[in-house]
């Protein structure tokens, strides 16, 4: 029986920036096949620490590119009764990793019996993410309230994550994240947090072309969770002013012109044969 050295010692990673499919990539391309490009996705979620709890927020439009998917997609998802997570990327991959790691969290209940704690979820999230090396486009701001008090935690597609007092993410998180810095404060109270929050995503809303229609908050107490689904309608859709029926002649018409088009006649013999019996 013999082992190959490379199965002993096998070859380590080198580490810096690989040109190796440089020149594949170049034959590609001179055969006309496209390389594949980033993904422009759109999104503004963002999350607070308040005094009682923690507030959610999204807005609710989803892209294809540039056209406007859905004007009402739910971006806040649920994880468990104290916990929820907003998703920004890919739709479907924010979908179904909450959904995977909510049937986990809910596992995780069972056999314990108690709160499960938000550090839980977002070690499931950040491993999760980790293993697919930023493959799977599912960035998260989760947020909740167990035994320990409120938790907020930002969640990036490759699986780093930081433990945060507020956060933004999404497209127009920049745009958030300014109203965050000029108006957060500690110990707010549910309506200034109500309010921070909806201004942060607002301003994602009006500054960032992939974010738009609604605003959703959530806020999250030991008390329980308010789902404010349409907390308020952002881009309201304007009303016709005048009617446009015209009565005939209201335009000149100045000339004139009939082509009389030509149509060949097809005709078509139905036969009918008599079906052999023998």
């Amino acid at each position: 029986m013999s082992t190959s050295v490379a199965g002993i010692c096998p070859e380590l990673p080198v580490g810096g920036f690989s040109y190796e499919n440089y020149q594949r990539n170049q034959f590609l391309t001179a055969k006309g096949y496209q390389m594949p490009k980033a993904t422009k996705t759109g999104t503004t979620i963002a999350g607070i620490i308040w005094k009682d709890g923690v507030i959610l927020g999204a807005d609710t439009r989803a892209t294809a590119d540039t056209i406007v998917a859905d004007k009402n997609c739910k971006k806040i998802h649920y994880l468990a009764p104290n916990m929820y997570c907003c998703g920004a990327g890919t739709a479907a991959d924010t979908f179904f990793v909450t959904n995977m790691i909510s049937s986990q969290l809910e596992l995780h209940r069972l056999n314990t019996g108690k709160v499960v704690p938000v550090v839980a979820a977002n070690q499931l999230l950040k491993q999760y993410l980790f293993r697919y090396q930023g493959h799977v486009g599912a960035a998260l701001v989760l947020g909740g309230v167990d035994n320990n008090g409120p938790k907020l935690f930002c969640i990036h597609p490759h699986g780093s994550t930081d433990s945060l007092p507020y956060v933004t993410m999404g497209s127009g998180s920049l745009a958030a994240m300014a109203v965050f810095e000029s108006g957060w404060k500690p110990d707010m109270n549910l309506e200034e947090a109500k309010k921070l929050v909806r201004d942060a995503i607002a301003a994602g809303i009006f500054n960032d072309l992939g974010s738009g229609s609604n605003i959703d908050l959530c806020v999250i107490t030991k008390a329980g969770v308010q789902y404010l689904r349409t907390y308020e309608e952002a881009n309201k859709k304007g009303q016709r002013q005048a009617k446009y029926n015209f009565k005939r002649g209201t335009t000149a018409v100045l000339t004139t012109k009939s082509i009389p088009l030509e149509v060949e006649e097809t005709i078509v013999r139905h036969t009918t044969e008599a079906m052999d019996t023998s």
